[in-house]
């Protein structure tokens, strides 16, 4: 019986592994049907991948032009250097963060690829979307070293556009030649807002920045438009219009000047008193600011009173951002009773009127900001945003004429023999040849840094209507007078001196 049983064994262990070969052979044909027929174009695809790359070309950045039609920048060419940068900016590679993400200011450039080149400041981050181009590609074959073959296709780069400028080429390398070595920051305009310079001192080559991310001096940041200042004296003017608005005082209203105001047991002095004990005596606005008397501007800021003086300083643009076509412009700082006892915690005294009378105090200006106070004043009362590459919009205040003249008239006073503009007192018989009247205003307004003063200075001619106003400030320089006059006078020297 034995050989019977291992038979029907034997056959049931035979039919089994058939089954199981059987089962085997069906599953690699559904499974070589499935990779060849259904998925075929996806690994037919992933095969193409391996063997075809798309290597990117960069387009040609567009480049800046100034408004003569000079190359100002030029693809990571920099033709004025440090003279230039803190207008033109620089570029720095696309991060971590930027790689393979879309601008959403300009989806249609695409995603940025590693090591593409973006702008990091200045116009060259302002105008990203206008000066940088469509990048192109080059569609290759490769072999399975990773060596091209063969070229299958190529997309031209778009170049980006070129960017013409308000800058005047020869005023932004003169000015950067006048101001160097010093902590400074120079605005030039004409009378509506075109920025013709603007300069930021001490500079940074735009090829070199990383070597002056540390430097104490901190000559990445820009002054003209990101710095805070007491403005001293260069103040006054808004002051004096204020309360001629006001009706507070007419062109014919006299202070008679004691040197000092006493206050409690605080006194408040006139420079001319600190420094030669002596008084100007009966004196009218015009005198008061070619003088620049500061009992005069402390008892009229007290007739005006504070809100007025802060709503003035908002009216003519001084708490708001010029709306500059750069980026990192911060707002000034127009201090109020409110402001004083939210920040500061306590109430809003006479002193403190008279500290912002004369543009001290906690008042704190950039010099765009108070640039376009005064351009305010030169060009008639329109009040306009600084642009360098954009047209500005300008808005016509209420303001009367007359009002606007006097104050005019005491700035072309203050640049006569008698005012404290004295590097200007020669200007009509001076080596540029003009005949037309300039009007200035000095400050020097002292700091919280052991005794150190910042010196301003404000000029535009010709008065009537001006073809550039300028502003100028030496970062605890000293007085106004004596070191930014000079400097503001080599500057207009150049400009009206020129063949243009």
């Amino acid at each position: 019986m034995e050989p019977l049983t291992v038979v029907k064994s034997e056959s049931w262990l035979s039919w089994f592994f058939r089954g199981l070969v059987f089962v085997g052979f069906i599953f690699l044909f559904v499974r070589l049907f499935e990779l060849g027929a259904i998925k075929g174009d996806y690994f037919r695809s992933l095969s193409e991948g391996n063997r075809i790359r798309r290597i990117p070309i960069p387009a040609p950045r567009g480049r800046i032009l100034a408004r003569g039609g000079e190359i100002l920048v030029d693809d990571r060419v920099y033709p004025l250097g440090s003279a230039f940068v803190h207008v033109s900016g620089y570029l720095g590679e696309a991060n971590s963060e930027e790689v393979d993400k879309i601008n959403p200011k300009c989806p249609e450039k695409g995603p940025r690829y590693p090591g593409e080149l973006v702008g990091r400041s200045g116009l060259e981050a302002e105008y990203e979307c206008l000066l940088s181009g469509t990048d192109g590609e080059e569609l290759i074959e490769v072999d399975t070293s990773g060596k091209k073959v063969r070229t299958l296709g190529i997309k031209e780069p778009v170049v980006g556009r070129d960017l013409k400028i308000w800058i005047d080429y020869g005023l932004q390398k003169k000015v950067a030649a006048v101001m160097n070595h010093t902590k400074s920051a120079v605005v030039a305009t004409d009378a509506g807002g075109e920025v013709l310079a603007l300069y930021s001192s001490p500079s940074y080559d735009p090829s070199d920045v990383s070597s002056k991310l540390s430097d104490a001096d901190l000559p990445l940041f820009n002054r003209a438009i990101g710095g805070q200042f007491h403005p001293g004296s260069v103040f006054k003017p808004f002051v004096a219009l204020a309360a001629l608005s006001e009706g507070e005082i007419t062109k014919d209203f006299l202070f008679d000047d004691p040197g000092v105001i006493t206050v409690g047991k605080f006194s408040y002095s006139n420079w001319f008193f600190t420094q030669y004990g002596r008084t100007e005596g009966k004196i009218n606005v015009e005198r008061a600011l070619a003088r620049s008397t500061d009992t005069f501007f402390y008892k009229v800021g007290e007739m005006v009173g504070v809100d007025k003086l802060v709503e003035w300083s908002d009216t003519l643009g001084l708490t708001k951002k010029t709306d500059i076509d750069l980026p990192g412009e911060v707002e000034s700082l127009v201090p109020s009773p409110q402001w004083k006892l939210k920040v500061i915690g306590e109430p809003w005294f006479l002193g403190n009127t008279y500290h912002l009378a004369i543009g001290q105090g906690d008042l704190s200006l950039t010099p765009v900001a108070l640039h376009r106070g005064i351009l305010g004043i030169a060009n008639g009362g329109r009040l306009c945003s600084l642009k360098i590459g954009d047209v500005p919009r300008c808005t016509k205040l209420k303001i009367a004429k007359e009002n606007l003249e006097i104050v005019k008239a005491g700035m072309v006073a203050a640049c006569s023999p008698g005012g404290t503009g004295y590097t200007f007192f020669d200007w009509n018989s001076s080596s540029t040849g003009r005949s037309g009247q300039v009007a200035c205003k000095t400050g020097t307004a002292e700091t919280n840094e052991d005794g150190k003063t910042h010196a301003w200075f404000v000029v535009f001619a010709p008065s009537d209507f001006p073809e550039i106003v300028l502003t100028v400030i030496v970062e605890q320089g000293g007085e106004g007078s004596k070191v930014a006059g000079p400097l503001a006078r080599e500057i207009m020297d150049y400009w009206f001196g020129r063949e243009k």
